[in-house]
């Protein structure tokens, strides 16, 4: 069997699994959720307003810090979505898992035994991933 072939069933594996099956579930739940989808618009917008602004040859500095304040309040609550808590969370699961299964490789490469070998634990603390905190808010 080559390498690809591999890797493909490998990816197969991992749509299988727990924590990929409740992302799924949790971006499903985040798209049927009508107030969500409308905050995220919202957040685009003043984003693209804020882009605007900043673009223009002397932009209204009390115009983009109301447009910051603002993308940081939309941002805040979208954050607070009971169902984009769900996601945030499955994401992370997912990231962690990927950067597990990325440094068994890395270990491999560097000829590690590929039936022993085991990466370093991730640092605790703050790992800018919010998906596995909800401290910050």
């Amino acid at each position: 069997m080559d390498i690809i072939q591999m890797v493909r069933e490998l990816g197969a594996a991992l749509q299988q699994d727990e924590r990929y099956l409740r992302l799924v579930a949790a971006e499903k739940a985040n798209d049927a959720d009508a107030d969500l989808n409308e905050k995220i618009a919202q957040l685009h917008m003043l984003q693209l307003n804020y882009q605007h602004e900043a673009s223009k040859e002397n932009p209204d500095d009390a115009k983009l810090e109301e447009f910051d304040r603002a993308f940081g309040s939309q941002y805040a609550e979208i954050m607070q979505n009971p169902n984009m808590k769900v996601y945030e969370q499955a994401r992370g699961e997912i990231d962690a898992l990927m950067r597990y299964i990325s440094a068994i490789l890395g270990l491999c490469l560097q000829g590690e035994d590929p039936a022993t070998c085991e990466p370093a634990p991730e640092p605790s603390g703050c790992s800018g991933n919010c998906g596995s905190c909800g401290g910050c808010g």
